[in-house]
């Protein structure tokens, strides 16, 4: 059962506001389910039209036909949009620049990775890297002297520093290649400048600022070590993480954009952590961390939020046309009503809460992770070379039997988190309405349905952490507080009702959903071994999600789930019915059904179930054989163990696993035997 963290080669925090992976791939699939085919041409035409006019409405009308229109943008994307507004960035006429970097800021955060790594390989770098200088050079001149500086021509250059800032933003989670790119720009010192000058400067490119730092301070050490290196942003970084309680309005309403920038930098300081001795030696960051961000948990009502849209979306369908989008007219303007700005807001409320449990899922993964030396890899390879399994050296078993285990301090602190933290956390792991559509019903607003959605999981990964340490350092108080059990048990049940299993294209979220809710199900099951008793509808999901899944790490967790429920004392018939599912799951002289590792789990459940021989439900293992059936697949779990690769990934730990509980196996067939039942 690994712990969630963030990982950058697999997911890091994503910009893309709509998934459109259940679309059809292919430019013809585009065309044909685009109704905006007509304009599409015209558009990049115009983007080489030697009047400049042209060409900057060509750079707004693909702001314009893009928003929430994936099909249009891939259609658009077919015809290399992206190269030719790349080539804009280089036009003579500022104007021009300024639409075509806000249009490229556009496609990145509609359409996601595909479209980042594209502009990354037509080499979008060069001209921004350019930018960053100039940007902060004129900022430089207008802070000097504010009075100066043209009120229209201060604000083109806060929007275009956004758009820049943005772009270089999204464009690092793109991949490790073009995160080296921009780790080569150098971008902390730029980035920290804007943060300084917070009080000066418009909150738009001040929050992008945070966002770009937040997404490069994840796991990046060169941009780590900048951070670090400079005690002055560190204290700058402080100072906002800590308004976070304040970011309130003189109206008592929360300032989203205010509350958002707290919570990045509080991002930021995590990524960084632990802070350099000189510069905050008294601070323990993951405690304040924890005090800053609950009450952002505490004042988010997502049922509001979907209770709120559809009354929105009624209202704007009621306006009257204002400054409707035209590709026959000049280019949108950048007026939006209060609709499209309250929905916005929603939208950003949810993001926000996202980002802040993505940050304290961070804090509560306290176990560490083993590391593989390079010395026990040699190990391997001289073993796979003709070395018996009897001469493994001892010495590197041991080292590896023993996974990292956090302090008391790091324990206790888990602990003291449950009664407030994990209520507030089922509560925003639970759907609303708007958070899994049907696939043949879509969202009736798709940013907001995916906003929710990674809300959701969010809140599941952060509940997967926190039950995992429990779980690894067991606490007699928590142990004790049976009621609290029986209260996250249900609510994450009641949250895979509303969820459902409808999966399938379309529906990806909707399984990540149940992945992650079995992965807390089975940290919550063994924190509370022997007291949650198996439901006979419950364990016949486990068992269909077991048989249906193509990820053996989910199977795993829903036989370790299974393992923990059969082990209630009162639960004989359920134990049972634990019991003969887990057999079918054994070795045998063929394939394993569900996998190996499965296989391994299934077979150390079994032993842990029945190792002790005093329990009421031991009466099963007695009445159905299940002495002379374990013996039977003996040698079949000795040859699955035995070809288990140790070069493949992942193997080395899977062989000493299964080698673990082979001789655990052949131990406990040798205790029951002489126990004589």
């Amino acid at each position: 059962m690994g712990k969630s963290q963030k990982q950058r080669a697999i997911r890091r925090h994503n910009p893309m506001r709509v998934p459109d992976t259940h679309l059809p791939k292919g430019l013809a699939s585009a065309s044909s389910s685009s109704s905006k085919n007509e304009a599409v041409l015209p558009i990049i035409q115009k983007m080489e039209s030697p009047e400049v006019g042209e060409r900057k409405w060509a750079c707004v009308a693909v702001s314009n036909i893009i928003q929430n229109d994936p099909s249009t943008r891939r259609l658009l994307q077919g015809k290399n949009v992206v190269g030719a507004l790349i080539a804009r960035l280089t036009d003579s006429e500022e104007e021009v620049v300024v639409e075509a970097m806000g249009s490229l800021r556009n496609l990145c955060i509609d359409g996601g990775y595909d479209i980042c790594a594209e502009m990354y390989n037509k080499n979008i770098l060069t001209p921004l890297k350019a930018f960053v200088p100039k940007i902060s050079t004129t900022l430089e001149q207008y802070l000097a002297n504010p009075k100066a500086a043209p009120e229209n021509a201060a604000k083109l250059v806060y929007e275009f520093a956004d758009n820049v800032i943005t772009t270089l933003w999204c464009l690092s989670e793109t991949s490790n290649k073009a995160l080296n790119a921009i780790n080569a720009l150098q971008l902390v010192p730029f980035l920290m400048s804007f943060l300084a000058c917070r009080d000066r400067l418009p909150l738009a490119p001040v929050t992008a600022a945070a966002q770009c730092l937040y997404v490069l301070s994840d796991d990046n050490e060169p941009a780590i070590d900048e951070v670090r290196s400079n005690g002055e942003f560190i204290t700058s970084l402080l100072a906002i993480a800590r308004t976070v309680s304040d970011a309130r309005t003189s109206h008592g309403k929360v300032d989203i954009r205010r509350l958002q920038l707290g919570v990045l930098a509080s991002g930021v300081l995590k990524n960084i952590s632990p802070l350099p001795l000189a510069v905050a030696s008294d601070i323990d960051i993951d405690k304040e961390l924890v005090t800053m961000l609950l009450p952002v948990l505490q004042n988010t009502s997502l049922r509001d939020a979907t209770a709120r849209v559809p009354v929105l979306l009624s209202e704007q369908a009621n306006e009257v046309a204002v400054d409707k989008p035209s590709l026959k007219n000049t280019p949108k303007s950048d007026h939006r009503s209060p609709v499209e700005i309250e929905l916005e807001s929603i939208e950003n409320q949810l993001r926000t809460t996202q980002l802040a449990l993505e940050i304290l899922t961070a804090a509560c993964a306290t176990l560490p992770d083993p590391d593989v030396s390079k010395h026990d890899e040699e190990a391997d390879e001289q073993e796979d070379e003709g070395m018996e399994e009897e001469e493994i050296d001892e010495g590197v078993n041991d080292e590896m039997s023993v996974e990292g285990v956090p302090s008391k301090d790091e324990v206790k602190s888990s602990v003291d988190l449950l009664p407030s933290l994990v209520p507030v956390l089922i509560q925003l792991a639970e759907p609303t309405a708007l958070s899994f559509p049907p696939l043949a019903n879509p969202s009736i607003h798709p940013p907001t349905t995916s906003a929710l959605g990674a809300v959701h999981i969010a809140a599941l990964e952060c509940l997967n952490n926190i039950f995992l340490s429990l779980a690894r350092n067991p606490s007699s108080t928590v142990q004790a507080d049976t009621v609290a059990a029986k209260g996250i048990w249900d609510g994450l049940w009641k949250s895979l009702g509303l969820v459902g299993t409808e999966f399938g294209l379309g529906q990806e979220r909707r399984k990540q959903f149940w992945e992650l809710a079995i992965g807390v199900l089975w940290g919550v099951s063994m924190v509370w071994k022997g007291f949650l008793a198996p439901d006979a509808q419950e364990v016949e999901l486990l068992k269909l999600f077991c048989n249906s899944s193509e990820d053996e790490r989910v199977r795993v967790k829903c036989i370790g789930t299974l393992e923990c429920l059969a082990q209630c004392p009162t639960a004989v018939d359920g134990n049972k019915i634990i019991a003969e599912y887990l057999f079918t799951l054994l070795p045998t002289d063929t394939t394993p059904p569900a996998g190996v590792e499965p296989a391994i789990q299934a077979g150390s459940a079994l032993i842990d179930i029945y190792s002790d021989e005093t329990f009421p439900y031991d009466v099963n293992f007695r009445a159905n054989g299940y002495l002379e059936r374990l013996v039977a697949h003996v040698d079949a779990m000795k040859k699955l163990v035995k070809g288990i690769d140790r070069r493949k990934p992942g193997g080395r730990e899977l062989r000493l696993r299964g080698e673990e509980v082979r001789d655990n196996l052949v131990a406990f067939l040798k205790y029951r035997k002489a126990l004589k039942l």
